[in-house]
Formats: structure tokens, C-alpha cells, sequence
């Protein structure tokens, strides 16, 4: 079974619903579940309605799954583990306090040392702590040897104790840090292989020390993806890039597509579960780019059906779809695109540069005959007004367009004819 441990405490940005992407195409090519744990342990910094809002993302990218479980409903298990681990003297309640920790970090700094735990309260007698009233968390005892792990695309690690140190796994108010109810879970889930971002690395030694710690024999397989990096320093979240009008099916395409040698640049994600081959992924971290996903994002544009589209953009009309891929020159996302079609449905009263002719070519619409050609109703306006060149040009495409440029008129019109009524008020 894969999991995919996303936290209620942020919105996701692209590169955990890239995770999410591997993890779910991963399963279905090696045949296995997709298990969603929502690690909402910190509750204090937990967002209410996040975890739903999560689910709808995965659900909008039709990433499927077996189930959902909440890492807060084995609090049990984690609290038991760690009495466990206590009474095998492979962990031991700390009283030092946060003022006093701090003490030793500043230490350290000064010496230019990294920070490690000095072990104190693991040498205090089992008198000395059942008598002590103080609030306490629960460490592990450092490994006193290296602790190493192969992982399928960046290789072979190792990791010397005094890396891993003497890491707290309860908290004072008793619950798991991230990296024990992290290991704990895996081991209850049955967890067969982990995706993750790259930034988890220094993790993974110690989730494998807790599980050696409790006899747990099974060998976990582990994928670090490479991190996605923007050189602006931008956060892209996903919800902002939906709202900005970009496809799921696009996103999507584009974050598998992303440090990856795939067999072609445009496909779903039914077809990537055919062909992905870990081994083709860039090692390295990878930069996102705004522009090319607007590329992929029109190229799908391009070929959406027309009457989905215009539905998207508010509309039930085939017409109104083919008018939307008329502007596909110059907008790629459907926002840009509706805010070019509420141009048009928007009421102008007046042109500033031809304000006369605006008003008597509005006029003439408004009195005119159904045409179904554009030339005929050129024509209709050019005997009715005299108008000619720019002075009916310009307050023309204005009056049906709201625009200054565009698409030809003659390509537009047949796509509006329908609607005259509406857009010359």
C-alpha cells in the first residue's frame, strides 16, 4: 500500500500535489492502494474544513484512492508504542524545559557545533523520575550505530548517530511529533512504499530507527522526489491556479511532465500509469514555469469540446465554445478567456476617440435586421450612418467586442449573431 500525508495546517502548492500525482500513479502501476492520511496531529495549527478542501483537490484531479484516515485516531497506539519503548529502556521521560534546550542550542551556536541533545535525562534513575511532578516529553535513546537506507531514484544514505540524536517522540501534552506518528502510522497501515518530497530525507533515518526500535522487520521502499523550486521564489498554490483559470487535466500533465523523460509532452494520467519509469526522473531539483503551463494549458484548450467550454465559461452554446478558441491567440487560461467574452456582454455607452459615430452605429444595430453574414450587416450600417475606414471600424469591433483588438469581426460574428440583443443595450 502507498499513502499519500497531507497536512490540514496549509493550502497545497504544486509540489505536494506532484507527490500526490506520483504516488497515485505509482499505485495503480504497481497494482496497490492509494491510502490518504490526513496528519492533523498539531491541532493547533490545523485549518477547520482544510482536510475537505484537500479532498475535493484530489478528487478535482481524479486522483483515486482507497480510503481516508486521520493520524489523530491512533493517538492510542502512539501513546502505547512509546510506554513500550519506555519500559524496553529505548526511551526515557526529559524534563529539561524548552528555556533550558534553548540554553543548549545557543551553546552550540556559539562553538559553531550543531545542536545535539546531551543525553542527561536518559541517565536518571527510575526513582528519580517516578518522583518527579515535573511535565516531561518522551526521547528515544540515540542509535549507537549508522543507520543507512537505499532510496529507488537519489541512492544509497547514510546517517550517523549523532544525526539522528536523541529525538523527542511525545510531546509534553503527550502527542507524537510528526516523525514518530509518521512511523508508527506507516507500520499500521502496512505501508509497502513512500513518495516524498526530497526535503524529508533527514527524516526518514529516524522513522526507520523507531521501527527497528519496535522490531518491525518490514522493509519500506522509499522515492524522495526532487524539490520544485520557481526563480522568483513564488508559491503556487493549487487552488490559486484553478481560480486563475488553468485545467486539472493540465496541471496535472505538466507536473508529471516536469524533470521527467515521458514518450510525449501532451497525455493523461491513465496513460502515464503505462510508461512511468522512476528511473527517467531528474535527480535534481526541478523549476516551474509559468509560461510553458499556460502552453500546455492552451494546447489543451485547443481541443476541449466546445460545448464543455462554454458551459465552464457560464454558457450552455457550441457557438459560444468555438468563440472562446477564437481568443486562444491571445489568452491561455479561461479566465483570460471569460474576461475577453464578458467584454462582450458587457454594456458600452460610449467610445471616446469616435463618440458620435459610437452612438449612431449603436443606434443603427439596435434598429437593424437580423443578418446572418457580418458583411451584410457592414454594409446594412455603412448606407444607414455614411461611416467609413476607422470611424466605423474602430467603434464597431468596440460595440460587439468591447475590445480595441481581436479576432476578425468576420470570424466573431457568426458566433454572436444570436445574441445582438443582448450585447447592444
Amino acid at each position: 500500500m502507498l499513502r499519500f500525508a497531507p497536512s490540514p495546517t496549509s493550502d497545497i502548492d504544486i509540489g505536494t500535489l506532484r507527490v500526490a500525482l506520483f504516488n497515485y500513479i505509482l499505485s495503480k502501476r504497481m497494482g496497490e492502494d492509494l491510502l490518504i492520511r490526513i496528519e492533523d496531529i498539531d491541532k493547533e495549527k490545523s485549518i477547520e474544513g482544510k482536510d475537505k478542501e484537500i479532498l475535493e483537490i484530489l478528487n478535482l484531479f481524479s486522483i483515486e484512492y482507497s480510503g481516508v484516515v486521520y493520524e489523530s485516531e491512533n493517538l492510542k497506539y502512539h501513546q502505547k508504542l512509546a510506554m513500550q519503548l519506555m519500559g524496553q529502556k529505548k526511551a526515557f521521560a526529559c524534563f529539561c524545559s524548552d528555556e533550558k534546550i534553548e540554553e543548549l542550542k545557543k551553546s552550540s551556536k556559539k562553538e559553531n557545533k550543531s545542536f545535539n541533545y546531551d543525553g542527561f535525562c536518559e541517565k536518571l534513575s527510575d526513582e528519580t523520575v517516578l518522583n518527579c511532578n515535573a511535565p516531561f516529553k518522551v526521547r528515544v535513546t540515540k542509535p549507537n550505530s549508522i543507520i543507512s537506507f537505499k532510496d529507488k531514484l537519489q541512492g544509497d544514505f547514510s546517517f550517523k548517530p549523532e544525526q539522528i540524536d536523541y529525538f523527542v517522540i511525545l510531546k509534553q501534552d503527550k502527542t507524537p511529533t510528526y516523525n514518530y506518528a509518521c512511523a508508527i502510522d506507516d507500520m499500521l497501515y502496512d505501508i509497502s512504499t513512500i513518495i516524498r518530497d526530497e526535503k524529508y530525507i533527514e527524516d526518514t533515518p529516524k522513522q526507520i530507527y523507531l521501527r527497528n526500535l519496535l522490531s518491525y522487520d518490514k522493509e519500506i521502499d522509499y522515492i524522495h522526489l526532487p524539490s520544485i523550486i520557481d526563480k522568483n521564489n513564488n508559491l503556487f498554490l493549487v487552488k490559486n491556479l484553478i481560480d486563475e483559470g488553468y485545467l486539472p487535466s493540465a496541471i496535472a500533465n505538466y507536473l508529471v511532465l516536469l524533470g521527467n523523460e515521458t514518450p510525449k509532452e501532451i497525455f493523461t494520467l491513465e496513460e502515464a500509469t503505462e510508461w512511468l519509469d522512476i528511473n527517467k526522473i531528474s535527480k535534481s531539483s526541478v523549476v516551474f514555469d509559468i509560461e510553458k503551463l499556460k502552453d500546455i494549458n492552451k494546447k489543451y484548450l485547443e481541443v476541449i469540446d466546445e460545448m464543455r467550454f462554454s458551459k465552464i465559461l457560464g454558457f450552455a452554446d457550441t457557438d459560444i465554445g468555438k468563440l472562446a478558441k477564437l481568443y486562444l491567440e491571445e489568452e491561455s487560461t479561461i479566465k483570460g478567456i471569460k474576461s475577453k467574452i464578458d467584454s462582450i456582454f458587457t454594456i458600452k455607452t460610449s467610445y471616446k476617440v469616435f463618440e458620435n459615430e459610437f452612438k449612431k452605429i449603436k443606434e443603427c444595430i439596435q434598429n437593424a435586421p437580423f443578418f446572418n453574414q457580418f458583411s451584410e450587416l457592414e454594409e446594412y450600417i455603412i448606407n444607414k450612418t455614411g461611416l467609413k475606414d476607422e470611424s466605423l471600424s474602430k467603434p464597431l469591433r468596440y460595440i460587439l467586442t468591447g475590445e480595441d483588438n481581436g479576432p476578425n469581426l468576420c470570424d466573431i460574428y457568426p458566433l454572436i449573431k444570436n445574441y445582438l440583443g443582448e450585447i447592444i443595450k
